[in-house]
């Protein structure tokens, strides 16, 4: 699961109150001070819940404590640029790779100095970069999406495993829509853009132009991706719903409602502890497919970054080599459901289920987003805009236009700054 997947399906948030969020969303106040034994970590969702049951072996080991703060996806990155503001940054925090490149600029990140800490990453795995080029950030995690598909329900029409390019993929769906039209073949909740982006990274379009600075939607490749993804709706093979409308997707699937559902590694985890529901044996996973076969899909989750005016930075880039340490995110991964960057980590028996498979052969070959801090909201134009079309609102060409039309007037701050020689 991307980052901005996971923003979109924080408890019951619609898709216009997410976008109000992300624009106007109020900073917290300054973190008071620490003393000298206790390092601070900031990070999002489930890991920031789940980081302090890393602590204590780390504490045991350095003997400084760590405090650790949970943020929220719709507040985190006005309230990290206000604590920068406000000379409160945490020691050691958690960045998408999109958000790097601004806190770099800014002054507010320490460069990854230690060599050591970006080598034996997965292949296609890379340290997110500031605008000189320098890595300021460690990968923590991966997320590409796959297809979990109900194998009962695909070998009834015929299939062993989803067909790997688009037009098989909706021939199978067809099939699976004529056994039970009063189901659907596919789950792709219309406030979610996960799977329409991974379709673009499918046929290879480059969604930014010039320097990342205007849109490029009217670009053959993304038409082709916004096309295939209409087209499945207008069929009925995919329900027009909202997450707000489905609002248990693995009840639905055990109950098959739907017979395949992209979605990132944290699934796995859920369907394993709902096992009783539907057993293991009922599921499996697989690449997504392209438009001749699979093709790349983007897979960085989370880094993490010092901050430049950390007091103890000696400290926090051992809690990083902690933190990123294969059997750490081994226990991310058995607690969470996170996949891990290190290479090492996936040599291990515990990653070697075949429903992990999919992921490892995706990461192989990922693509990479534009790494700019306008990405997370810009996804969340396109989809809305993605979704009129849909809903016969509006044509693809017209969409098309209204997309690169936003995403401009989105980009302008950027543009300005790229012009003038700030950015690079």
């Amino acid at each position: 699961m991307t980052y901005g997947g996971k923003l979109a399906r924080a408890a019951g948030w619609s898709r216009r109150s997410l976008v109000a969020a992300l624009s106007t969303a109020a900073a917290g106040g300054c973190t008071a001070r620490r003393s000298s034994d206790t390092i601070s970590l900031w990070a999002m969702s489930y890991e920031g819940d789940y980081s302090p049951m890393l602590m204590p072996a780390f504490t045991r080991a350095t003997g400084f404590q760590v405090e650790v703060q949970t943020l929220p996806w719709t507040a985190a990155h006005e309230k990290l640029l206000t604590a920068q503001a406000g000379d409160s940054l945490p020691d050691v925090f958690m960045l998408p790779d999109g958000w790097v490149g601004e806190f770099a600029l800014i002054g507010a990140l320490a460069p990854v100095i230690d060599a050591a800490l970006l080598t034996g990453l997965f292949p296609g795995v890379s340290a997110a970069t500031g605008p000189n080029g320098q890595p300021y950030a460690v990968p923590w995690s991966v997320a590409p999406q796959v297809q979990y598909y109900r194998r009962d329900l695909l070998e009834r029409a015929g299939y062993a495993a989803p067909p790997e390019d688009w037009d098989s993929w909706r021939r199978m769906g067809q099939r699976l829509k004529a056994r039970a039209p009063d189901n659907y073949a596919f789950l792709m909740l219309l406030n979610w853009w996960d799977t329409l982006f991974t379709f673009a990274g499918q046929t290879g379009a480059r969604p930014l132009r010039e320097r990342d600075t205007r849109g490029n939607f009217r670009d053959p490749h993304f038409r082709d991706a916004l096309a295939f993804y209409v087209s499945l709706f207008r069929e009925r093979l995919a329900p027009p719903a909202l997450s707000t409308e489905v609002q248990d997707p693995v009840a639905a699937f055990a109950q098959g409602y739907f017979a395949v559902y992209p979605y990132g590694p944290t699934l796995t985890l859920d369907l394993h502890r709902r096992a009783a529901e539907i057993p293991p044996a009922l599921w499996s996973t697989a690449r997504m497919p392209g438009p001749q076969g699979p093709g790349r899909v983007s897979g960085i989750a989370a880094s993490l970054c010092v901050s430049a005016r950390s007091r103890r930075p000696a400290a926090a880039w051992s809690l990083v080599r902690h933190l990123t340490s294969s059997a750490s995110e081994l226990t991310y991964q058995r607690l969470i459901g996170t996949l891990p960057a290190r290479a090492a980590a996936w040599d291990t028996p515990q990653l070697r289920q075949p429903a992990l498979a999919a992921f490892a052969e995706q990461m192989r070959d990922p693509t990479r987003e534009p790494m700019i801090v306008e990405w997370e909201r810009i996804r969340i134009e396109v989809q809305l805009i993605a979704e009129r079309v849909v809903r016969g609102q509006l044509g693809i060409d017209a969409a098309l236009v209204a997309m690169d039309d936003r995403v401009d007037r989105l980009l302008a701050k950027r543009r300005a700054l790229v012009e003038a020689g700030q950015l690079t």
